[in-house]
């Protein structure tokens, strides 16, 4: 490994960097650069700057002259990894573990005790500090966790975690490395905060032989800014930093603090930035490699200041500034982190925490109160929802400062029960949305937190801008239209694109040449199914910056339907013939992940015959993490509770480059195809979905098209492709000026035509939507390769609060009619497509397949 440090910057650029801190210009990563090489003079006026930033911000928090620790003990729950980092001495191997007769983990009893000890001192936090993913290295971590029942590291880490709070009351904090989204979604529910050092963004230190990170699978750049993206997405308070002195420049320094900026910037969710020096230590790979000096950590602590700005909260381990505390408070830090009364600093043990009436000494003399705070911040519990898990709010009351959130210094933890809400389902707010809607509409067009919950609308714009640039396309549409006459499975994705911009008299051709496969395929008749639309519930804080739906608890048109009533509305539409519930909800933080068990139950209870089409792939995957099951697991016992098949929606556009613009917590492209390949497999159908026409082109939709193919061919599981042209006008997205105003005419023919076109002949049936574009549009569609209708509905909330002017009803005669618009008999079916049982039919034409107490369509 090599130093990459240049050459001392020149008196005028220091001269100029150090103006524009002091006037408080932003900085730029050169610039930045400078900074971090300054040292005596130059490093008092840098950080005396950076004091008043951090001053500023400590006065906006109402906390002014206050510097936080939190009180904690450590829980190194295993010190084995599979990653190689050539300056670490808290990992070891399983031989030395057993040698020094150590299992590979901490046993439970360990776990608890040591929590207990530390509660009995008055600590507040549980450290859980471990190696990234050992089982993937060491067979012997792989057996320890079979032999005690765990699939994994994290599944153990979520046990712990549970015992912890359920037993000492102390509140986690879990540092397990490199997490996924999902991991993110099965800690977040036992641990108020998380954490994963960015480290550095030099990905030469990673992939070059020789430096500190190579071998070390966990330690990319790109995977580890992924972790923080991903926490900011799902709104789990999280803790990062960056480790000074392994051999990164200056400007690659300045890059990780830009970095933490753009995502803190992006979701607000970092709620702090530790700034560590490096120390080498013996019988380690870097032990001759020198100690980031004092200086240098106080310049970066200065420059972070500077480009975080006054609401972030930095943090130093005073264990690591050899007593230089006035250096490090005076460059702008407002954390010491986590001290403990007990247990050492197992990453770094040849350094002793001070004891808290030291560093209270230390810092009353920097001019500052020492207050002891919780490992989540002040900030992240005034939020409260969707920031801190309705499980764990018991816990964090217990121990916070009503007034300041910081901790009750007088509280002893004491154990509590990790359990869900007693509210569970409690019919709340505006349940008769389903029929107001069409007549009184909504309250308002968008949700009270429309400023927070859906992220940094700025940002957002930034990041949607290359998406939005249209694709040249160079191929021949007319060579495209005869292939796709000739045999559509031999389209190559040039010809497929030119295509999808098909218009005039090409977009003609390719609806004529949909139409003749459709025909061929699955002939003249066009289905229909009488269903019901169940949405259980419309609270939800995954932040879907498409969906109009969503509202917070509080809002005016929020509601939460009973269990009773989603039975009641079930056997009412049997009572009318039909023969599916399709139910979705929210996200809503106070159900608990069985929630959706006792849902099916109740519907199959009420009314056996009924098919059950339910729970997107994000509810199950909500389900899933909230129960602690694999999705596996989790669909298994849905299907045992009456689950007859899924709906393929949640899944907008399979490409995240969309989705993260779409959404800010929703699940990624891969953990939706994980599902429903699951589902599949268990024997649960679905449908498949795209929502288009928002932020995204046709070289998007081509490469959905791609997957959904790819997914039908390995499982057989998708009944159906549904068309769902993007609502724009109560979507915040359109709102925020981001969106376009939903698709063309162009756009649907285009996408319809090609759905027949490109899935064929792996998924037969095309659906349009009535409920989106209207009759005449739906007519439209059935003329350019669909076959298929959806449903009568019965009751529509979502299109409808998001501006569909279609209603939330079709009668079996009004679908018909549809149908002969188009030229078109008509004939029902089931989910499955198939024949509908002769008494459904009956049931369905006496009543028209609608209740009778709908009111009629809006204009």
């Amino acid at each position: 490994m090599t130093d990459a440090q240049p050459g001392r910057p020149t008196e005028n650029a220091m001269r100029r960097a150090l103006k524009r801190a002091r006037d408080g210009v932003a900085l730029d990563t050169a610039e930045a650069a400078v900074l971090l090489q300054a040292r005596g003079e130059q490093l008092r006026d840098l950080s005396a700057s950076a004091a008043r930033v951090r001053d500023a911000g400590l006065e906006a928090a109402g906390r002014p002259g206050v510097i936080t620790y939190s009180k904690k003990v450590f829980i190194p729950l295993t010190r084995l990894c599979r990653d190689r980092c050539h300056y670490c001495t808290f990992v070891t191997v399983p031989g030395k573990l057993r040698r020094e007769g150590h299992g590979m983990y901490l046993s439970p009893d360990e776990v608890v005790e040591v929590a207990r000890q530390g509660a009995a001192l008055g600590c507040k936090e549980a450290l859980f500090t471990l190696g990234d993913r050992p089982e993937d290295r060491w067979p012997e971590a792989r057996e320890w966790l079979d032999a005690h029942g765990y699939d994994d590291t994290l599944a153990y880490v979520r046990a712990m975690a549970i015992r912890v709070l359920e037993e000492t009351g102390l509140l986690p904090h879990l540092n397990p490395g490199v997490m996924s989204w999902t991991d993110l979604q099965r800690l977040k529910p036992v641990a108020p905060s998380l954490g994963m050092m960015l480290e550095t963004t030099a990905t030469r230190l990673w992939s070059e032989p020789g430096g500190p990170h190579h071998g070390s699978p966990d330690k990319e750049p790109a995977v580890r800014l992924r972790v923080l993206e991903d926490a900011g997405r799902s709104n789990v308070p999280f803790t990062t930093g960056v480790l000074i002195g392994i051999g990164e420049s200056y400007e690659e320094r300045a890059d990780a603090l830009f970095q933490l900026r753009r995502i803190q910037r992006q979701y607000q969710s970092i709620q702090e930035v530790i700034v560590q020096n490096f120390r080498a230590k013996p019988d380690t790979a870097m032990r001759a490699m020198p100690d980031a000096e004092l200086e240098e950590l106080a310049a970066c602590i200065a420059v972070a200041r500077h480009i975080l700005g006054p609401a972030a909260r930095i943090q130093a381990p005073p264990n690591l500034v050899d007593a230089e505390y006035a250096l490090i408070v005076g460059a702008g830090i407002d954390d010491w982190g986590g001290v403990s009364p007990l247990t050492p600093d197992h990453v770094n043990p040849e350094r002793p925490w001070p004891h808290i009436d030291q560093l209270a000494e230390r810092t009353r003399e920097s001019g500052f109160e020492l207050r002891e705070r919780l490992t989540v911040y002040p900030e992240f519990i005034a939020r409260g929802e969707p920031w801190l898990d309705p499980r764990l709010l018991p816990h964090v009351r217990a121990l916070a400062d009503p007034e300041t959130g910081l901790a009750r210094e007088d509280a002893l933890p004491e154990g509590l029960p990790w359990q869900e809400p007693d509210e569970g389902f409690t019919a709340t707010g505006r349940t008769d949305l389903h029929r107001t809607i069409d007549t009184e509409g909504r309250t308002g067009d968008r949700r009270a937190d429309f400023d927070a919950v859906y992220g940094d609308w700025e940002a957002l714009r930034e990041q949607a801008a290359p998406g939005m640039v249209p694709q040249r396309i160079d191929s021949d549409v007319r060579e495209a239209l005869a292939q796709a006459a000739d045999d559509p499975t031999r389209l190559s994705d040039d010809q497929a694109l030119a295509l999808l911009h098909a218009d005039g008299p090409a977009l003609d051709a390719l609806c004529g040449i949909a139409d003749d496969l459709r025909r061929a395929t699955v002939g003249d008749e066009v289905t229909y199914i009488v269903t019901r639309n169940i949405n259980f519930t419309n609270v939800c804080y995954t932040g879907c910056r498409f969906c109009a739906f969503a509202q917070r608890r509080t809002d005016a048109d929020a509601y939460t339907l009973s269990l009773d009533q989603v039975a009641d509305r079930a056997a009412q539409a049997w009572e009318v013939g039909a023969t599916e519930v399709c139910m979705q909800g929210g996200i809503h933080p106070d159900l608990p992940g069985t929630a959706y068990f006792d849902i099916a139950r109740a519907v199959k209870e009420r009314v056996p015959g009924m098919h059950v089409h339910a729970f997107s792939p994000m509810e199950v995957v909500n389900g899933a993490s909230r129960t602690g099951l694999s999705i596996r697991d989790w669909l298994t016992a849905a299907k045992e509770a009456g689950l007859d098949s899924i709906p393929g929606t949640a899944a907008e556009i399979l490409d995240d480059e969309v989705r993260w613009v779409l959404t800010k917590g929703k699940l990624p492209a891969a953990d939706w195809i994980e599902v429903v390949k699951t589902a599949h497999e268990l024997g649960l159908r679905s449908s498949s979905t795209m929502m288009y026409g928002h932020v995204d082109q046709p070289r998007h939709w081509l490469g959905h098209f791609r997957t959904l193919a790819a997914i039908q061919q390995e499982t057989g599981g998708f009944t159906e492709f549904v068309t769902l042209p993007f609502i724009h006008t109560n979507a915040p997205v359109y709102l925020a000026g981001i969106a376009r105003p939903g698709p063309t005419t162009r756009d649907n023919r285009a996408v319809t035509a090609m759905a027949r076109v490109l899935l064929h002949p792996h998924i037969t049936n095309i659906q349009t939507s009535w409920v989106k574009l209207g009759a005449e549009g739906a007519a439209e569609m059935l003329r350019s390769g669909a076959n298929d209708l959806g449903g009568t509905l019965m009751e529509e909330t979502i299109s409808r609060m998001a501006g569909s002017r279609y209603g939330s009803y079709r009668s079996i005669e009004d679908l018909r009619a549809i149908a002969t618009l188009a030229g078109r008999p008509a004939r029902p079916r089931t989910t499955l497509y198939g024949e509908v049982p002769a008494e459904r039919v009956a049931a369905a034409e006496a009543s028209d397949g609608h209740l009778p107490e709908l009111l009629p369509l809006a204009d």
